[in-house]
């Protein structure tokens, strides 16, 4: 998941973002979602929202400051998050991970399932952009898992704050730069092709559960619970320090015991929790809660 991409000022934008104005919408962004805008990213809000003043017609980014001050923030924030959250993925990004998903974690959880006489296994992807990773899971369960153990039902959930990236998950159809990674045989088995796009067929589509969801809000985060394996990649490096620690004890508190965190290559916890354990795989950390 990448929230922030360079992009050039539009020709329409008549004034700058004021350091003042900047400061405004850092703060009213980061209060309700987390997300932290350092000051070499005050172009991305300039450019982005500037194209949001344009088309609601008003004079600047003053104006659009007090409209989300004065009563439309219900209706207008999710616009604007849309607007400031950029999404980046494919189908089997993270190979070393997935490896150790099915031929470590999966084999692991359900387990201690049998074990237990609850077969139920629960997996989030959290920050899930247009649904290319909970899907890369639910092909993985389909063709690997689910035969070895047909009593297990594999439940899994895709979030994201931008609800326009989960309308395009929800429809489950990708273009050449999703599914380049995608092996034949999935291709051959999941996948139809129409026009340029390619459309992922049952059951992988239904196996998965799409929802709108804050990391950063707390009320929201105490509904997800009872998850067997996390994955949250490439999240948490946009949140400042206190806004990680909020995110990953509310991950925490969404795992089963037992259960595994999967963090992207350039995100760690050290310095932010102590309440999991390391464990090393080849090429991969994975975060356990004992």
């Amino acid at each position: 998941m990448d929230f922030f991409s360079q992009i050039s000022l539009t020709s329409q934008q008549t004034e700058r973002l004021s350091r003042d104005a900047f400061e405004d919408l850092r703060e009213i962004i980061y209060k309700n979602t987390g997300l932290f805008f350092p000051e070499n990213k005050k172009y991305l809000l300039e450019t982005r929202l500037g194209q949001r003043i344009s088309a609601l017609q008003l004079k600047n980014y003053t104006e659009y400051i007090e409209l989300l001050k004065n009563g439309a923030m219900h209706k207008e924030f999710p616009v604007l998050i849309n607007s400031i959250t950029i999404n980046e993925t494919y189908f089997f990004r993270n190979e070393p991970q997935l490896e150790v998903l099915e031929k470590e974690l999966l084999p692991a959880v359900v387990s201690v399932k049998l074990k237990m006489n609850h077969p139920k296994v629960k997996i989030w992807s959290a920050g899930c952009s247009s649904g290319e990773e909970p899907y890369t899971f639910a092909m993985i369960i389909h063709e690997k898992i689910q035969p070895r153990f047909p009593g297990i039902q594999f439940e899994i959930w895709g979030t994201d704050i931008n609800t326009n990236v989960l309308h395009k998950a929800k429809q489950g159809e990708f273009r050449q730069y999703s599914i380049r990674k995608v092996p034949s045989v999935y291709m051959r088995k999941y996948f139809s092709k129409e026009g340029d796009r390619y459309r992922l067929q049952s059951p992988i589509k239904e196996m998965v559960i799409f929802k709108h969801l804050n990391l950063f809000d707390k009320s929201r985060m105490n509904s997800m619970r009872n998850f067997d394996i996390i994955f949250c990649e490439n999240v948490l490096i946009y949140f400042d320090k206190d806004a990680k620690i909020q995110v990953i004890t509310s991950l925490y508190d969404a795992l089963n015991r037992g259960g595994y965190l999967l963090l992207g290559y350039s995100e760690a916890l050290y310095g932010l929790s102590q309440a999991f354990k390391p464990v090393h795989f080849p090429r991969t950390i994975v975060y356990k809660k004992e």
